[in-house]
């Protein structure tokens, strides 16, 4: 057993986890660099926000960790059925990466630990979340696969429920249920039981974050030098609009970083550097554009 507890594990792990991400964003992109903003929540915590943008493979994207406490604000206090004056820590790492080139996908992942505490400072209750999923323009069936066969590895025989869970989360309702992207995998809180310890989310946890890197920056660098048009590039600003649209209308993670005072800079950094909308717009028939919004719904990437 460790005597260490899991926040004092966890916490580590993103900050570490986030120079490796970072490092290897840097190296694929060959030229823009992060520029690091390290920031502190006046009720407790701060966090340590990283943002890329103008790259030769990345238009913008953000890594950020976060390690908040203090008192749990009201309204989350109502959501959670406990009292007013109940405390917290949450701690996680989030990021989103935009990339230049339309054929090389958005990305979005996240691990997060939170701990909520009672009047005398124990550990009332406890839960991990996370995951990621994946966000083409133009459908390259072999970048799903690879995307999603990774994170099957990486979830082992829970691959198969996290998948839909992740196919049932990212979902614009208001769109007709269309898909953001083409998933991958989320879960949300995991909290210790027999058939699962706190251990074994940790360990969970650290195996989900570990496989991202290898989960995606395959795909970039298959992708990043693919010839491209005005044309490409309107239908990549068309579909980011869709991604807006889903992180200020639906996301629960944007909706509680509102709540609890957070730091709208880390909070809006999901956002891309350039989205348009068109009035009903729709994708000739049969067209590269067309193909995609077929893929827009829940499918098997993986054999069993």
């Amino acid at each position: 057993m460790h005597n260490i507890s899991v926040k004092d594990r966890f916490v580590p792990f993103i900050h570490q986890l986030q120079n490796e991400i970072c490092a290897a964003l840097e190296q694929a992109d060959g030229k823009a660099k992060f520029r690091e903003d390290r920031w502190e929540r006046p009720e407790g915590g701060g966090g340590i926000t990283r943002v890329i943008s103008g790259g030769n493979v990345f238009q913008k994207g953000g890594v950020n960790t976060s390690v908040v406490s203090g008192k749990l604000p009201p309204v989350m206090a109502q959501q959670f059925k406990v009292p007013d004056n109940s405390s917290f820590l949450a701690a996680g790492l989030s990021l989103v990466i935009h990339p230049e080139n339309p054929y090389v996908p958005t990305v979005h992942a996240n691990w997060r630990y939170f701990e909520l505490y009672g009047e005398d400072g124990s550990v009332r209750d406890m839960w991990f979340g996370g995951g990621a999923d994946l966000t083409p323009y133009y459908i390259l069936e072999g970048d799903g696969v690879h995307f999603h066969r990774t994170f099957k590895e990486a979830c082992g025989g829970y691959y198969e429920q996290y998948k839909r869970q992740c196919d049932e989360y990212f979902v614009n309702k208001h769109r007709n249920n269309e898909a953001r992207g083409i998933g991958g995998v989320f879960y949300d809180y995991l909290r210790p039981s027999a058939e699962r310890t706190a251990e074994d989310l940790l360990q969970f946890q650290f195996s989900n974050g570990n496989a991202f890197i290898s989960s995606y920056l395959p795909i970039v660098e298959k992708r990043k030098t693919a010839p491209y048009g005005e044309a490409q590039v309107e239908w990549q600003e068309y579909r980011r609009g869709r991604y807006v649209e889903f992180n200020l209308i639906h996301d629960r993670g944007t909706l509680f970083g509102l709540k609890t005072n957070g730091r709208i800079e880390s909070i809006l950094m999901s956002l891309p550097a350039r989205a348009r909308w068109e009035y009903d717009y729709h994708p000739a028939p049969g067209s590269p554009e067309a193909e995609l919004l077929e893929y827009l719904k829940p499918r098997e990437w993986v054999k069993p």
